[in-house]
């Protein structure tokens, strides 16, 4: 390996990190968020907009950050990036009321929309077709890491340090990716700068932030509250003026800020949608497995996180199983396994353990929780990068970074509508499965249903053992429902894949799929890479 092949991995792996510190950013706050309650004496608005105000502005500023990295220079924006998270990290770890700590999160969200695609953006033109399997699985590895490790690392700061703590991790991480990029990363953009399609930022933008909210209040109000029903709508009605915008700019020969005839390529379209597919299930797995430790199991918040670990560890071996078997063969002969078969094996295994998963009850041991949580991951880490792979294929260098934001704000969005969509059914199910016994106060009943944290509080303030049977056992039933949908949505993947996907083909581009090694027997430069400085 030269010294320049290293200096290109040095800087993914910094990257990686900072993906990273994005992914723990969306789940460590959920556990710091009693501790926020009492030293910023928040309400339970404040609390909601301590997470609504990252997820709204990443949400709505992920399409115009792409532009941004093809226009400016990758790099640029990148470092930029980078540094506004450590400062807004800092920001939110020393805020002093809940109007600060709003501020800074939402500032933080900016900085995530530039760092979570372009990091993607940067694989086709760093890196050749044979080396960009194993760039996805670092860096979608890394993506996915930080969901399961959050409550790990959240849960030991918080019994050891104040709530800051759960922000201040981020600088350290954001001030050694700064200076890896800066010095590591060639610079790119696109060699015919992109014009500023305003009327597509500012409708794109609104389009998204309206839907996220509205999701966001659904899954908080309920699905028949009006206004969580008018924000979905007029959100949905955005993103349809935003397409129809997109299409005439393009029939126009104008560049448009997202390049949605990529949607006519299977690799991309399909590649695009099983990715949200997988990103709704296994966020609404990540929503109800925490609580399901913590409250029905009666362990820490430490405590339930390790018991992700086993997924965790699945997914690293899908994910270097995966890219081995995506990694072209000496001469750039085809790859073991094609893009349609790797994918649809995942697919199927993540059903199984799901599916496996669905049998949990209120009193299934350890070992049981081990092997489906492990072989979903496993499921997990053989299909994303593969995924993923045949999505970024489809993009040239010219405009790798919109292509990836295109990517990542589809895959935002179904995370999104996971949370709260398998959240609804969950809690639906546990609704209906209680039997609360008689006497209970009205109080006291409503505390119940509105969840399993609160039921469990209430069981053990009124000392009925009765009561924290029928809590718990309701709420491992809304679980095993959650997990259902979850198989059969990996099932219906699956099918998809199989039936749409293209079959053997290197990850890369067509016309790149020759170019893997220099005269001097190093690794060319990839093919297309553009103004790299």
């Amino acid at each position: 390996m030269t010294a320049q092949d290293r200096r290109r991995w040095w800087a993914l792996g910094a990257l990686a990190v900072s993906v990273l510190a994005v992914g723990l950013d969306l789940t460590v706050l959920n556990l710091a968020l009693p501790a926020l309650a009492g030293s910023l004496h928040a309400g339970t608005g404040d609390l909601q907009w301590f997470i609504a105000a990252y997820s709204l502005v990443l949400a709505a500023a992920l399409l115009p950050a792409g532009l941004a990295g093809d226009r400016l220079g990758r790099r640029k924006v990148l470092t930029g990036a980078l540094a506004l998270f450590g400062a807004a990290s800092l920001a939110c770890a020393y805020a002093t009321s809940s109007g600060e700590l709003i501020a800074a999160r939402a500032v933080l969200g900016l900085a995530a929309a530039a760092i979570l695609p372009l990091s993607l953006a940067v694989i086709p033109v760093m890196f050749t077709p044979a080396e960009q399997p194993r760039a996805i699985a670092l860096l979608g590895g890394m993506t996915f890491l930080g969901y399961p490790v959050g409550p790990i690392l959240g849960g030991w700061l918080l019994d050891h340090f104040w709530w800051g703590s759960v922000f201040l991790v981020n600088v350290p991480v954001a001030a050694i990716a700064v200076a890896a990029v800066a010095v590591l990363m060639p610079e790119s953009r696109s060699e015919q700068r992109p014009r500023l399609d305003v009327a597509g930022m500012l409708v794109s933008a609104a389009g998204l932030a309206a839907l996220t909210y509205g999701v966001i209040k659904a899954g908080q109000d309920g699905w028949g509250d009006p206004a969580a029903l008018l924000t979905m709508a007029a959100g949905a009605v955005a993103l349809c003026v935003f397409v129809r915008l997109e299409l005439r700019r393009g029939r126009a020969g104008r560049q448009p800020l997202a390049d949605l005839t990529l949607f006519r390529s299977a690799r991309f379209g399909w590649g695009t949608a099983l990715a949200t597919l997988v990103s709704f299930t296994l966020f609404g797995v990540l929503f109800g497995i925490p609580l399901y430790f913590r409250d029905v199991r009666g362990l820490d918040s430490l405590g339930s996180g390790l018991r992700l670990v086993p997924m965790m560890v699945g997914m690293g071996v899908g994910l270097v199983v995966g890219q081995r078997l995506q990694t072209p063969g000496r001469g750039g002969a085809a790859p073991r396994m094609s893009v349609r078969a790797l994918v649809t094996a995942g697919l199927v295994i993540m059903a199984a353990g799901l599916t496996a998963g669905t049998q949990t009850t209120a009193t299934s041991g350890a070992g049981f929780a081990v092997a489906w949580l492990a072989a979903t991951g496993l499921g997990l880490g053989l299909a994303l990068p593969a995924m993923l792979g045949a999505a970024l294929s489809e993009l040239t260098p010219e405009r790798s970074g919109s292509g990836s934001a295109l990517i990542t704000a589809s895959r935002q969005v179904g995370a999104t509508l996971g949370v709260a969509m398998l959240g609804t059914l969950l809690s639906a199910v546990y609704r209906s499965s209680l039997v609360l016994p008689h006497g209970l106060p009205a109080a006291g009943e409503a505390a119940v249903r509105s969840g399993v944290t609160s039921g469990v509080a209430v069981a053990h303030a009124v000392g009925s053992d009765e009561l924290l049977a029928s809590v718990r056992s309701a709420y491992t039933t809304g679980l095993d429902a959650l997990l259902w949908c979850g198989a059969g949505i990996a099932v219906l993947s699956a099918l998809a894949a199989v039936t749409f996907l293209p079959g053997r083909r290197a990850v890369g581009t067509a016309a790149a799929a020759g170019e893997l090694a220099g005269a001097d027997g190093a690794s060319a430069r990839p093919a297309g890479a553009v103004q790299a400085e």
